[in-house]
């Protein structure tokens, strides 16, 4: 996987990255993975992403520890689902929270940790620390990430790079691809009725601005909206679709469908990627997320004359 201008190149060829939230993957059983994985490329998905330091209803999965050293049996569980994902095909985002480390050496130990341990494999991306600019627990510097960056590269130069979070001006787009030196920006748009219909505008104000700043790489939208995050409004299958064109039409690298817990409903169930120990994800979907998925197929496959 490399990056050529705004587009990733899997295996020689200029790809759009289609993807889907497979968060609390350490946590399921491996039998469930499988029969995951294997909807994900009947769907076309070509990338999915774990988070590698998850802890939610009740259980910590994460393959670090808070002080960033390996955490077993979710350590060697990671490095198993990037297998399972290379024979087929997928790409994985393995994401970082900076919540889950009390402290800077912490979080960069639990990246060298876990790029040494992955290095052979080609098939997956770091996201150094979601949604870093948001100011609580998950904040991380620039400073601090340009140096998770280089610690990164110091093992593997030709590991891809990301940290996502919301460029919103020039010159803070500016300090993610200089000052940090990302590979790629995943940018977190906004969770309204107007989101999908805004998508293809912003994604082509990004590159505007890219241009003007003398670097362009890529836009990918790893963390879109999803249903169940808000009580004032539940897309419907029409609306990822228009989100997904509209990033395509405007230019971005990448797009992933979205799923998480129904904050609404008792015990947040379907809990889809947050929690698939009981069920595994395409089976918490429900009924606008399966027929989204139905008619994905119809829009990306080719058009006959």
């Amino acid at each position: 996987m490399e990056i050529k201008g705004k587009s990733f190149v899997v295996d020689g060829k200029p790809t759009f990255l289609l993807g889907i939230s497979y968060y609390g993957a350490l946590g399921a059983p491996r039998g469930f993975i499988r029969q995951d994985l294997d909807d994900m490329k009947r769907f076309s998905f070509n990338w999915l992403r774990v988070w590698a330091t998850w802890d939610a209803y009740g259980e910590d999965v994460s393959a670090v520890d808070k002080e960033g050293n390996p955490r077993e049996p979710y350590f060697r569980k990671l490095e198993w689902i990037v297998k399972e994902c290379d024979r087929r095909g997928l790409i994985v985002d393995i994401t970082l929270n900076g919540g889950a480390f009390p402290n800077h050496q912490a979080h960069l130990k639990a990246v060298r940790e876990i790029v040494s341990a992955l290095k052979s494999y080609r098939n997956w991306y770091i996201d150094l620390a979601n949604e870093h600019d948001v100011r609580d627990a998950r904040f991380v510097s620039f400073s601090d990430l340009k140096e998770l960056k280089n610690a990164v590269k110091e093992i593997d130069p030709h590991r891809l790079v990301t940290a996502s979070g919301t460029p919103s001006d020039e010159e803070t787009l500016r300090k993610y691809l200089y000052d940090v030196g990302v590979d790629f920006i995943a940018p977190h748009l906004s969770r309204n009725p107007q989101a999908p219909k805004q998508t293809e505008g912003i994604t082509k104000r990004y590159s505007e601005w890219m241009e003007k700043l003398g670097k362009v790489v890529p836009v990918h939208y790893q963390e879109p909206f999803r249903r169940g995050y808000t009580l004032g409004w539940e897309p419907k299958a029409e609306d990822f679709l228009t989100d997904l064109e509209g990033a395509k039409k405007g230019g971005a690298g990448g797009w992933c469908f979205h799923n998480g817990s129904q904050r609404n409903s008792p015990d947040e169930k379907p809990r889809r990627s947050f929690d698939m120990r009981e069920k595994r994800l395409f089976e918490q979907l429900d009924e606008e997320e399966r027929k989204f998925l139905n008619k994905l197929c119809c829009f990306i496959a080719p058009k006959t004359p």
